[in-house]
Order: structure tokens, then sequence, then C-alpha cells
């Protein structure tokens, strides 16, 4: 099968590289979305090093129904720490709005290995998941935010009940960003169009002018037109 390799006929860009040397996106990341990448995950690692107390045994200030300190074993204390794993996780799939991974699938996966993926096929669940999370923390700070009373769970004083705000009120931010990420990965890709890997190399040649003056200059808007008109 020939390989295929994007060229931007929007805007006559090629594709920029993610890395020196490494698998290239189809068309360049911003820095700021690159930026917002790495920020997402780091939303979500506080609420998890609280549940990972929790896990450990750590009552982290909560007290059961009873009013004494609250604490988890077996069975419990593995979900909750599947919980944290679960969502870091989750979090990190938004390195693939600004990855090759998010445009082309790895090899190694069985079926759709090495497969374009279509940008509505990112973006909307992208979207959705992005909404998504926006609605389950804001009704789940609808309270916290403004009385100890509204949170789910009791603690022994103040300081606990602000810790356990202080770790999760950065999910808050996790939906939106989440969102700007998908806009940004949906402008990127909107303008792109794929052609096998020998005739993107002919575009290239025949919009740039000729070195020894034997061929004058196209733009790749011409050469697009005519690779479209192709069988």
């Amino acid at each position: 099968m020939t390989d295929m390799a994007p060229i931007d006929t929007r805007l006559g860009q090629q594709p920029g590289p993610t890395t020196h040397d490494g698998p290239q996106t189809e068309r360049p990341v911003p820095r700021w979305a690159n930026l917002l990448a790495h920020v997402v995950p780091l939303l979500t690692l506080p609420s998890g090093l609280w549940r990972v107390g929790i896990a450990l045994g750590y009552s982290m200030g909560t007290l059961d129904d009873n009013g004494q300190p609250f604490h988890v074993q077996g069975w419990e204390a593995v979900y909750i720490l599947g919980i944290s794993i679960f969502a870091e996780a989750v979090a990190l799939t938004a390195f693939g709005l600004v990855r090759p991974w998010g445009e082309v699938t790895p090899r190694w996966i069985p079926f759709i290995g090495g497969r374009r993926v279509r940008p509505l096929a990112a973006v909307v669940p992208a979207v959705l998941g992005s909404l998504a999370l926006i609605l389950i923390w804001t009704y789940g700070f609808r309270e916290a935010f403004f009385s100890f009373d509204g949170l789910p769970i009791p603690f022994t004083n103040h300081a606990w009940a602000t810790l356990m705000i202080a770790c999760y009120a950065p999910l808050n931010l996790w939906g939106p960003l989440l969102l700007v990420l998908t806009w940004a990965y949906y402008r990127r890709r909107r303008g792109a169009v794929w052609y096998p890997q020998s005739i993107r190399g002919s575009v290239r040649g025949r919009s740039m002018a000729s070195t020894d003056g034997s061929a004058p200059a196209r733009d790749s808007g011409q050469c697009t037109a005519e690779l479209e008109a192709m069988p």
C-alpha cells in the first residue's frame, strides 16, 4: 500500500514536524495548544493524589456516618485507586489532539493501525467529553465554593475540607481547556488533504522555482487543482 502524506491545500503549507526526527502532524501544532495539552493531565493529578491517600488507608480528614475517621480497605481501596489511574489516563488522551497519533492511528492497533483519523471522528467525542466534564464539575461544585456545608462528606475541620476543595477545583478547567484544544485540532486539520507520498513530492517541486531556470515556479493552488483533477 502506498504511504500517504498530508498537504495543506488551503494555506500551501507543508506538514510541520512535532520533533526534529519523529513523526509529523499534518500541519504545525501551535505552541499554546501544545502547552495546554501538557496542562490538562496536571489538572487531574491533585485530586488523583488525594484519592490515593484515601486508598492507602489515610482518612484525609474525612468522617464516616458515626463521626469517626473514615478508612477504606480491600476492594474499596482498589476501586478508588483505579478511579485515579483511569482519570489520569483519560486526561492524557488530550495529547492526541496535538500529536501524530491523533491524526493517524498507531500501527500496533489491530485492524485500524496506520489509518488516517477523520477529523470529526476525534472532534465529536472530544466535544461531547468536554461538555460532559463542564456539566459534571459545575454541578459538583455548585455549592462547595460558597459553603463547607455543600460538601458531600463531612470533615474533621475546615483545613481538611479546604485541602480537598483545592485538589478538586482544577477539574473545573478540564472541560473548557479540552474544548479549546478540540477547536485548535479542528481548525488545524480542516484544510489538510492527503495524497500519496510520490505525488506530494511532485507538488512540492512544482510549487518552487526551478534552481536552473528550466521551469517556472508554480504555486501550490495550481498544483493542488491538477491533483484533484487526476482520476
